[in-house]
């Protein structure tokens, strides 16, 4: 055969949910029937990539001949027959279901460094890595570099935590390295729970060895031995690919006694959580490794001074670690290129919500809101108004419409109220009731807070009951100084982050969609329609034609009238369901 053929299918969590497994097995059957030999052949492989990013068009596949790639998207088992015919054994790539100009549009401002190479290797295959320079910069430390060179070398790239805080790497490094002592850890944070984040589950599972060889170095920099990745249960394909790219290290000598005959020993175990968001907390984190639970201490003593087991302890996330190899193979100036003055480099976000586009981007520090909801994520969904963008989870703040244009770094965020955070982006439209989503946020974070200290504990708490109170449509004069001040309190107060950083999305929500809260407490009124008990739903007589279908969906009968004459809502039983709303063709009702 004089084709090189190279089929890469998506296999991260978005394209095995949407089919990849099956899709794979599709084509090998597919190239077996077409006589050519797959996965066996020198000159054809089919193979699984990791999260591709775009992942409202899984399943993606690429398709290589000879060099040409060509993208498929949304591709079910039973369309392969015809691209294996008409694509790979006819040579006309079948346009109906490769990628538009909108698939590039969404790449086209990112800027992978993280990413580069998920979607491109096998991450079950070591050699996949290898052949894209992978452990090259481990080589490259431990044959010439001193750990106060690795040291100095994150230092100069600027290279700054990506797990929430920003906190400088080399710096953190460089503590845990003078700490005293000849026992030393470093552990990886993967104990992602924000929602809406996936970046550190998709990192992990398209390219785990990147988490793997910026820990040795780590661990070689900080003079740690024992190295732990501390992920949750809940992310069993990244667990899986974690365990095989572990396996295949030590077999290659990456990892275990004497790396790469340098002297240096090294080895990682995996440690699963129970999906305790207050574990992602480092003291809490530690407190689970030693099998305790996972509760928040005081600090100081900082972990590099006193972590694991009372010994020195970097704890970086997965995506600061994964940062790692690419800037020693090409230099802290090379990655400092990127970004802004204070905030260097490139950040990955999980890009939901009210936005067209949906998926896992990689962005260089000091781009604009703008920028990533309209030219990467390509507008809001149904053309309607964006109102708010909801930055760094439940632990960020809500950023109002009107400004959009500022920069997404550290120190943009931090004055508009909100965080970078480990990279959750939530897009919010005209639909959203800012109230609620304070309302929402405050019962992830009360429900997650370990109980240790009494203002997460009870604080949390009374802002829900006074945000539920309001959605509700109970809302009393005064309740937006209390949550203010009640806000305050809990920040000041708390023990830990959890607790510091939560009332970060009522806060926000106060600042700029007050009036929104003014409507619940004196107007008795949800101005997006989204709190069910401030609903009232009416009919409007010249637009009814009298057909009845809103009276026979109505499960409480609160609609009456003749047929073919404008029917009334009896507000006194209507029960707010939104069923007659939702099935009016005339729009004759109107929800408000």
């Amino acid at each position: 055969m004089d084709k090189n053929i190279e089929i890469k299918i998506c296999m991260g969590t978005g394209g095995m949910a949407a089919g990849g497994k099956e899709v794979m097995a599709a084509f090998q059957q597919s190239l077996n029937e077409a006589g050519i030999k797959a996965a066996v052949s020198e000159n054809c492989s089919v193979h699984q990539v990791g999260c591709r990013g775009f992942c409202a068009r899984d399943v993606l596949v690429d398709v290589v001949i000879n060099g040409e790639k060509t993208t498929y998207q949304y591709i079910k088992p039973d369309m392969v027959e015809r691209i294996v015919k008409e694509h790979i054994v006819g040579g006309e790539a079948v346009q109906d279901w490769t990628v538009k100009e909108d698939y590039h549009t969404f790449h086209e401002k990112q800027i992978k460094v993280v990413l580069a190479d998920c979607g491109e290797v096998d991450p079950e295959d070591i050699d996949s890595y290898i052949s894209r320079e992978g452990y090259e910069a481990l080589k490259k430390v431990l044959s010439g570099m001193t750990p106060e060179k690795v040291i100095s070398s994150i230092e100069a790239s600027g290279l700054r935590g990506r797990g929430g805080a920003g906190f400088p790497t080399g710096v953190k490094w460089d503590f845990a390295r003078r700490a005293p002592g000849d026992v030393k850890y470093i552990i990886c944070n993967a104990d992602e729970g924000d929602p809406g984040a996936f970046m550190d589950r998709s990192i992990i599972e398209g390219n785990p060895h990147a988490v793997i060889e910026g820990m040795i170095i780590g661990a070689y920099a900080i003079g740690a031995m024992q190295g732990y990745v501390y992920i949750r249960a809940e992310y069993p394909l990244a667990v899986e690919r974690l365990k095989i790219a572990l396996e295949q290290a030590r077999q290659r000598g990456y990892l275990g006694k004497n790396i790469l005959e340098s002297g240096f020993d090294f080895d990682i175990k995996i440690k699963l959580g129970a999906g305790a968001f207050v574990c992602g907390e480092e003291t809490a984190l530690i407190a689970s490794i030693e099998g305790k639970r996972g509760m928040p201490r005081p600090k100081p003593p900082f972990p590099a001074q006193k972590g694991l087991w009372g010994k020195p302890t970097v704890i970086n996330n997965v995506e600061t670690l994964a940062n790692v190899p690419p800037i020693i193979r090409n230099g802290a100036l090379w990655f400092a290129r990127f970004g802004t003055e204070k905030s260097k480099g490139t950040k990955v976000f999980a890009l939901t919500g009210k936005v067209k586009n949906t998926g896992l981007i990689e962005v260089p520090m000091g781009i604009s809101l703008r920028e990533i909801i309209y030219d990467i994520g390509g507008g809001i969904e149904g053309e309607r108004k964006l109102k708010a963008v909801q930055t760094g989870g439940p632990s960020g703040g809500c950023i109002p419409a009107e400004y959009i244009d500022i920069p997404v770094d550290y120190e943009s965020l931090a004055r508009m109220g909100s965080i970078v955070g480990s990279g959750g982006m939530v897009v919010m439209d005209e639909t959203d009731c800012m109230v609620n989503i304070a309302k929402y946020f405050l019962e992830f974070t009360q429900a997650e807070s370990c109980g240790k200290c009494v203002p997460c504990r009870i604080g949390t708490k009374r802002l829900l009951e006074i945000l539920s109170r309001i959605t509700d449509g109970r809302g009393r004069p005064g309740d937006i100084d209390l949550l203010i001040t009640l806000s305050e309190d809990v920040k000041a107060g708390s023990l830990c982050g959890l607790g510091q950083t939560a009332p970060n999305p009522v806060l926000s929500t106060i600042r700029y969609f007050r009036d929104e809260y003014e409507a619940h407490i004196y107007d008795k009124r949800c101005p997006a329609g989204v709190c069910k008990n401030l609903l009232t739903y009416t009919i409007i007589e010249e637009f009814c034609k009298g057909c009845t279908m809103c009276a026979r969906v109505c499960p409480a009968g609160a609609i009456v009238g003749e047929k073919k004459q404008p029917h009334r809502i009896v507000q006194e039983i209507c029960i707010k369901c939104g069923a007659c709303f939702e099935t009016c063709k005339f729009k004759a009702i109107k929800k408000g």
